[in-house]
């Protein structure tokens, strides 16, 4: 599915209920979008740009910025391996050499099983745990070739799907704001203005008080 299930069409309209703005919602409508089909589809773009009245140009535009955003399918763990430079003096080039050679592809690749997608990563901000690397964003710390291959036999067998969920999903409990409990989103054009907009005294075009 490339445009949201009838059940995530309801999430995400109860996500843009949220904001005063509807465009606000376009990062966590992508991230409902990736949960959805493990990337962020073409026609995903689309639909959320419908539903926030702008044009998918503009939905691409804020979502290119963002690594966590996908736009090509990636496999069921994204294994991210920090190479940056604490991890590189600790061993963490020989340990993605390693991990491409337990996969079988190289950083960048999907294996043809569709399970393990391999990146070459920037700081993961672990530094004091070196080598480290991620699992569709969950941290693992000085890790060694055997503790690799310990974690994807663990991976492929199941054995952590408590632990790790599937790529695209950031967390296993969705905020629910029931409608009788929401504060209510306020929109910032045409209500009264903050102080140091309407107290303050106008100025001149030299910064000068008329």
């Amino acid at each position: 599915m490339a445009r949201f299930t009838s059940g995530n069409d309801v999430i995400a309209r109860e996500i843009i209920d949220r904001y005063p703005v509807a465009k606000s919602a376009v990062i966590p409508l992508c991230h409902l979008a990736q949960e959805q089909d493990g990337h962020l589809a073409d026609d995903a773009l689309v639909q959320i740009g419908e539903l926030v009245g702008i044009t998918p140009a503009e939905v691409l535009g804020t979502a290119s910025f963002y690594e966590m955003l996908k736009r090509e399918p990636c496999g069921r763990y994204l294994v991210n391996v920090c190479t940056s430079i604490s991890c590189h003096l600790m061993g963490g080039d020989e340990l993605l050499h390693h991990a491409e050679q337990r996969l079988g592809v190289r950083a960048g690749a999907t294996t043809a099983d569709g399970l393990f997608t391999l990146e070459e990563y920037e700081c993961q901000a672990a530094c004091t745990e070196a080598p480290a690397l991620q699992v569709n964003y969950r941290y693992f710390h000085n890790v060694t070739p055997a503790d690799f291959d310990t974690l994807v036999d663990d991976l492929a067998a199941g054995r952590l799907a408590d632990t790790i969920p599937p790529h695209g999903t950031l967390a296993r409990i969705r905020q629910r704001i029931p409608s009788d409990r929401a504060a209510g989103a306020a929109s910032p054009i045409g209500g009264a203005q903050p102080g140091w907009l309407t107290d303050s005294p106008a100025l001149t075009d030299d910064g000068s008080n008329p």
